[in-house]
C-alpha cells in the first residue's frame, strides 16, 4: 500500500503563485510515476502534470510554461509549482503514484486540496 499526503493549497489572486506537495510512504519502490491530476466543478478530472524516478516530465498543454513538477526521491515528495495562476486553474488538485506490475499498475490518490484563483 503507498499513503499519499498533500499539502500547499489555497486561495491566490490571478498572476500569483502556489506550490503543491505531496509526500509518499509505504510501498514507495513500487511506485512510478507520480504526478497530479484537478478537478474542477463541473467538469472531468483532468491530468496537469506527471514526472517519472528518472525526472522525465509530461504537461497538459495549458499549464506548459507555467508550472513545474519536481520530485525529491530521497524525501518520496512530488512538487507542482504553479505560477502565472489563472482562474480557471481553480479546481480540487489530487497527487497520485502509480504502482508496479506487482499491484497491476494501480493508482493510489491523494486526498485532494484546493486551489482558487480569483480574478
Amino acid at each position: 500500500q503507498v499513503q499519499l499526503v498533500e499539502s500547499g493549497g489555497g486561495l491566490v489572486q490571478a498572476g500569483g503563485s502556489l506550490r503543491l506537495s505531496c509526500a509518499a510512504s509505504g510501498s514507495i519502490s513500487s511506485i512510478n510515476p507520480m504526478g497530479w491530476y484537478r478537478q474542477a466543478p463541473g467538469k472531468q478530472r483532468e491530468s496537469v502534470a506527471d514526472i517519472t524516478s528518472g525526472g522525465v516530465t509530461n504537461y497538459e498543454d495549458s499549464v506548459k510554461g507555467r508550472f513545474t513538477i519536481s520530485r525529491d526521491n530521497a524525501k518520496n515528495t512530488v512538487y507542482l509549482q504553479m505560477n502565472t495562476l489563472k482562474p480557471e486553474d481553480t479546481a480540487v488538485y489530487y497527487c497520485y503514484a502509480r504502482g508496479d506490475s506487482s499491484v497491476a499498475y494501480r493508482f493510489y490518490w491523494g486526498q485532494g486540496t484546493q486551489v482558487t484563483v480569483s480574478s
